[in-house]
């Protein structure tokens, strides 16, 4: 047993290059150590608030309620009415929700859930977050650059993406862009599988594919579950044949347990409870019909007379449904030797406490910073047709605004129409500096999963993607519409004068960028949303207008100009 300093992790094996995704060095079909994750009286609770804005009571509605059971080896499936609770309840053993409302225990092989299980355990998101601007490749190289050691070299890296792209079929659509909802769903499922974690999570994986696919995707995760890896998923309605496969079943519905244990022995459990199953319905049907009220159940005295009036049972609200079905398990075998494995796993691990959750990478920040300015510069070029068609609005506007001011002379009657030039190239930098902070809001899904499983820290990738993306967006209209505005309109007829602007241009241009970057980039990014920066600016550039035509403005508002990013720029 492990002291509470000693950090938990789990053990990887020392893997031959040769040896297929989930095999260990001896070429046994198991890992080095099989995961077997155990949940004991699990409850989750939400905060929610309610009420008008200066008088919002605030309280807490359990969505999860005392639930145990044990996840091994094999295909472990969450199933339930479309209520929640089968992701929530996923989300919650994989580390993905905020700890803070979670009570109860999570154990690894009998030890505490490790502070770093989100980086050392495989999770697929129902919203598949790949990049679909680079190809399936990229996306895997991206995931083993970052996810594997330093100590693996690039030739066993890629072998590992290749076995995977075979596994999962993608081998031929290797260098294609993941486009489509099922491209990106198997993508999305390599990207985890090349880390080769012994846990793997996956959030309604068949969502939106047909039969074919559904069942292509469940009999890969099958084979990859007979190597020893401990799959848990959450699925809505597979059919027979899929529902098969699995090897243990765990139906949720309000946050409450109504059956775990061996999904081969779950028709006959509620065959043995006296409700009445007809020969032509489907499993998965028949356990929803139950959970929502719309089963019979029968007497065994007496097959020919019900216990309850078909009239009254379709009566029954969901709730009691639901409460009659979770005591009904509570009573029953599968739940008392459950609870027997369970105490048994709490008693060899008596004493140890669970640490708290972080992220941890095992590459170094140079890397990371490398390959997230490298995938983000891949990126760029997915928007190519996007930046040229803002490169010719650019020139577009750049020549209207130079042939408006034709040939500037250095006279003392067009200082005004000079000044005014300055005044609307500072607007129209701020003005186009306003998106910004899109580069972080729209990769906020991906950043988050990235993120918390261990791709990368928030310094490298901040750093990547203004190396690779802002950086070169700003400058572009730049480079394009200050010397076209400069030529035409001969602002200042000299070498000098032309390289001051354009220094001028660029500080305005990434001062006025970050004040967006700084608000739309933090944690409650929706929180500020565009349209207050964008009156920001807007009451700035009127102040600055202001001070331009009256000299200056009224003693009382004169602060206003320490704050105005805009006026540092046009007085430059």
């Amino acid at each position: 047993m492990s002291s509470n300093d000693d950090p938990i992790v789990i053990p990887m094996p020392e893997r031959n290059p040769s040896d297929p995704p989930g095999m260990s060095a001896s070429g046994q079909k198991t890992l080095a150590e099989e995961a077997v994750l155990s949940f004991h009286n699990i409850s989750y609770g939400e905060t929610v608030q309610n009420g008008f804005p200066l008088c919002k009571k605030t309280y807490v509605v359990e969505r999860l309620s005392n639930i145990s059971g044990i996840m091994k080896p094999g295909l472990n499936a969450i199933m339930g009415p479309p209520d929640g609770s089968r992701s929530l309840l996923l989300d919650v053993l994989a580390a993905r929700r905020d700890p803070r409302g979670l009570s109860g225990q999570i154990l690894i092989n009998g030890k505490p859930r490790p502070a770093n299980f989100t980086c050392t355990s495989g999770y697929v998101p129902q919203n598949d977050v790949v990049m679909d601007t680079v190809t399936v490749r990229d996306n895997l190289e991206f995931s083993a650059a970052l996810r594997l050691p330093m100590t693996t070299t690039r030739d066993e890296k890629r072998r590992r993406i290749n076995e995977v792209l075979e596994l999962l079929h993608l081998d031929k659509v290797a260098d294609r862009k993941p486009r489509s909802k099922e491209l990106k769903k198997r993508t999305s499922i390599a990207v985890e599988l090349v880390a080769d974690h012994p846990i793997l999570f996956l959030d309604e994986p068949t969502t939106g594919f047909d039969l074919s696919m559904e069942n292509d995707v469940i009999s890969v995760l099958r084979r990859i579950s007979k190597k020893g890896r401990t799959i848990i998923f959450s699925i809505k309605h597979p059919v027979y044949f899929i529902f098969r496969l699995f090897d243990s079943l765990t139906l949720v519905a309000s946050g409450k347990v109504m059956f775990h244990g061996p999904a081969k022995s779950a028709l006959e459990y509620f065959k043995y409870q006296g409700y009445t199953y007809e020969s032509h319905h489907i499993p998965v049907d028949f356990f929803l019909d139950i959970i929502i009220g719309g089963a019979i159940i029968h007497t065994k005295e007496d097959d020919h007379e019900a216990k309850f009036d078909e009239h009254e049972e379709f009566l029954e609200t969901d709730h009691q449904v639901i409460q009659k079905l979770a005591r009904m398990y509570i009573e029953s075998s599968f739940y008392s030797e459950t609870s027997m494995e369970l105490d048994r796993v709490l008693w060899e691990q008596q004493g140890e406490m669970s640490s708290a959750l972080e992220v941890s990478c095992v590459t170094p920040f140079w890397h990371q910073l490398v390959w997230i300015t490298h995938r983000s510069l891949k990126n760029g070029k997915g928007f190519l047709r996007v930046t040229m068609t803002k490169a010719l609005i650019t020139v577009f506007m750049a020549a209207a605004i130079g042939i408006t001011f034709w040939m500037l002379k250095n006279v003392c009657i067009e200082v005004e129409t000079r000044v005014f030039l300055l005044f609307l190239l500072t607007g129209f930098q701020c003005i186009t500096s306003m998106s910004a902070g899109e580069i972080f809001v729209f990769d906020r899904d991906r950043f988050l999963h990235e993120h918390t499983s261990g791709y990368y820290g928030v310094l490298p990738y901040f750093l990547g993607k203004l190396l690779a993306e802002l950086g070169p967006r700003r400058l572009l209209p730049i480079l394009l519409f200050t010397p076209i505005t400069y030529g035409i309109a001969g602002v200042i007829a000299s070498v000098e004068g032309f390289f001051a602007m354009m220094f001028t241009i660029t500080l305005l241009t990434y001062s006025a960028s970050s004040l967006p970057l700084s608000v739309r980039a933090g944690k409650k990014a929706e929180a500020v949303p565009t349209p207050l920066v964008t009156i920001y600016f807007v009451f700035m550039l009127v102040s600055s207008g202001l001070s331009l035509y009256f000299g200056s403005l009224l003693p009382a508002l004169s602060w206003i100009q320490y704050f105005n990013i805009p006026h540092y720029g046009f007085q430059i």
